[in-house]
């Protein structure tokens, strides 16, 4: 892994493309990812942009942006007041094309310490994003965030499978996310389990049903179709994704076994549907 520290000119994006109905910025921590070579990874969307890597490999590199939080507090007060002069609530992705929680958290805390400057100057809306149950290393924060803001945390958990064939582990056990999720609704927290990008489920009713039973707020399902930033999916299916997910369940690889899941889950819950899922836009009828 090649990690670099560096100093950013910038870490509220305005959004736009997929993110646009979704949040008006969004902030990353960290470029690159060190969930790279999990799961997760293997089909990610973000190592396809070449901005971010600059030929370098997925999931080899990572650049800490160490005054995150800074710049957050200096330009949070501009963007606010452009957001709303757009007719929209100063609302931010944590985060878009990084893993908050990736490993090099541990050490270099850089999403803590955004979480810290949110606490100084909050959004209007905050949406975390994780793919790791090491989100709960900061509940407290949470909890305090909640109480300023429209907070709401988003754990990605794919399906009911630990694994797909031929594919890495993912980055943090299945129970242990599912535990996390318990943990935040405990709490009085918004959880919502993100099946995003949805995987061939075993058993979506039983699923679904002990999520309900945890305390989770909503899921959002949202398929590679479309949902890596391509009409078609085309992104993802130079991966090997698409074939690990057809061995399982060809059905699988359409955007309409998303909208049999749907169906399914929202027997027990409100489900959020691709980019107006992640923009808190929910529903019980499909």
């Amino acid at each position: 892994m090649n990690i670099t520290e560096t100093r950013a000119a910038t870490v509220l994006t305005r959004s736009g493309g997929y993110l646009k109905e979704v949040c008006t910025h969004s902030l990353n921590p960290y470029t690159g990812c060190g969930f790279g070579r999990s799961s997760c990874g293997v089909a990610c969307y973000v190592r396809f942009n070449p901005w971010v890597g600059r030929g370098r490999p997925w999931g080899g590199f990572v650049d800490v942006k160490v005054n995150a939080a800074e710049r957050y507090l200096e330009t949070a007060d501009a963007e606010r007041r452009w957001a709303r002069k757009n007719g929209r609530p100063f609302s931010v992705f944590l985060a878009s094309s990084t893993d908050p929680w990736q490993p090099l958290e541990q050490t270099y805390r850089i999403t803590r310490q955004v979480l810290d400057a949110f606490l100084v100057n909050p959004p209007d809306v905050l949406i975390l994003q994780s793919h790791s149950a090491r989100m709960r290393d900061d509940a407290e924060r949470f909890e305090a965030l909640a109480r300023k803001l429209d907070l709401r945390v988003h754990l990605s958990i794919e399906g009911d499978r630990e694994r797909l064939p031929g594919l890495p582990p993912p980055p943090s056990p299945l129970a242990d996310r599912l535990a996390a999720l318990r943990d935040f609704a405990a709490r009085g927290l918004n959880a919502v389990a993100c099946l995003a990008p949805l995987y061939p489920m075993q058993a979506p009713d039983a699923f679904f049903a002990s999520l309900a039973r945890a305390g989770v707020s909503a899921v959002v399902l949202d398929h590679f179709i479309q949902g890596d930033g391509t009409a078609d999916g085309s992104r993802t299916r130079k991966t090997p994704l698409p074939a690990a997910m057809a061995e399982l369940d060809p059905a699988s690889l359409h955007p309409e076994y998303r909208d049999s899941i749907a169906r399914v889950a929202a027997r027990h819950l409100p489900v959020g549907l691709s980019a107006a899922g992640f923009a808190g836009r929910y529903s019980r009828s499909f």
